[in-house]
């Protein structure tokens, strides 16, 4: 497996840099700053994905915050999506408080969307989103991104957060697989 991952790695197209990337949180973090200026908000990271990307940007933010963490995934460390599987909820009540959701990127929607819906249905008064990544996939989303670093194409990426695998969450950089080095 290991030698499958330094394959996947070593033949990736670089889509943005590090310091691409950079300039992009800074964007995200001058609109949230915007946005949620006076709202005591809950910033929900989305594991295992959003943690680079919410550590990064939670720094930048200027109000006063709290955080927690909530994981619905759909992949299970696989290259394609299935249905969701609730591995952690937050322990900080949500129930009338602003919420900001942070992850890695905005793929199919579905697990961002379950994720704004189990926060509306806990009883938050308003529900943001921000994403690193959205991927353009040609076709209406279930839902979308309040705030968007960058926009990449229809490719499997990896780096700040996305993985192969479970692997390459680390590159310092955002990524896409060569398609032919794909294994599902």
């Amino acid at each position: 497996m290991i030698e499958h991952i330094k394959t996947i790695q070593k033949t990736a197209d670089l889509l943005y840099s590090a310091q691409e990337v950079d300039a992009a949180i800074d964007k995200m973090a001058g609109q949230i700053n915007s946005l949620l200026t006076d709202s005591n908000p809950l910033v929900l990271c989305v594991m295992n994905g959003g943690i680079i990307i919410a550590g990064q940007l939670i720094t930048r933010l200027t109000m006063p915050l709290t955080i927690d963490a909530i994981n619905a995934s759909r992949y299970h460390n696989k290259t394609l999506g299935g249905t969701i599987k609730w591995l952690l909820k937050p322990s900080t009540a949500i129930k009338d408080r602003t919420v900001l959701v942070i992850d890695d990127i905005l793929d199919e929607g579905i697990t961002l969307a379950a994720i704004k819906e189990y926060c509306i249905d806990q009883g938050a008064s308003v529900v943001y989103s921000a994403v690193l990544l959205n991927k353009n996939l040609g076709h209406t989303k279930p839902v979308i991104a309040d705030v968007i670093g960058l926009e990449v194409e229809n490719r499997y990426v990896f780096g700040y957060g996305m993985d192969y695998k479970g692997y390459l969450r680390n590159a310092n950089g955002i990524y896409a697989c060569n398609e032919k080095e794909i294994v599902q």
